[in-house]
């Protein structure tokens, strides 16, 4: 298993949550690591942000909002914008096989739009993926998705990256 992939199963374990019935938000260490953005900002929009948390966590050097992107890695738009422009990072179509450790962009799985989620692969069956997935229902999670028409793309980073 990648380095980030075991992150990230450590990481969605630990029970990260936005505002939920019953729970004060936790998820302050994530919301930190882009300024100008606050916990309430962040709540039910914070999956990107726990990707890239993961990847800080596991050792790799990425600013919050490289110069290929027109937004911070808080959104997904600007994870699926940095891989196509960077060609140090693999950009992987959705309908191709993914690897334990990708970062994967879905479509579609919440709202009726493109971009609207992302997670960490960090196990691959033969018609699934499991992810580790930040604000699933403003949760942290690990999850077993289908390979299907909503996994947009997968995004390979080596482990020791530097930008």
């Amino acid at each position: 298993m990648s380095r980030l992939a075991e992150i990230a199963v450590q990481e969605a374990q630990k029970g990260f949550n936005g505002k939920i019935s019953g729970k004060e938000p936790n998820i302050h260490e994530i919301v930190e690591l882009f300024p100008k953005w606050s916990v309430e900002q962040a709540d039910a929009l914070w999956c990107a942000a726990f990707v890239f948390h993961c990847c800080k966590k596991a050792g790799m050097q990425i600013p919050y909002k490289p110069a290929e992107c027109s937004m911070s890695l808080a959104a997904c738009y600007a994870w699926d914008e940095w891989a196509k422009k960077d060609d140090r990072i693999g950009y992987i179509p959705g309908n191709a096989d993914p690897q334990t450790g990708d970062i994967v962009i879905f479509d579609k799985v919440f709202c009726d739009s493109p971009h609207d989620h992302m997670g960490i692969v960090v196990d691959v069956k033969d018609d699934s993926i499991v992810t580790a997935e930040g604000n699933y229902n403003n949760e942290s999670r690990i999850v077993n998705r289908k390979k299907d028409n909503h996994v947009r793309c997968y995004i390979r980073i080596a482990d020791n990256f530097i930008y």
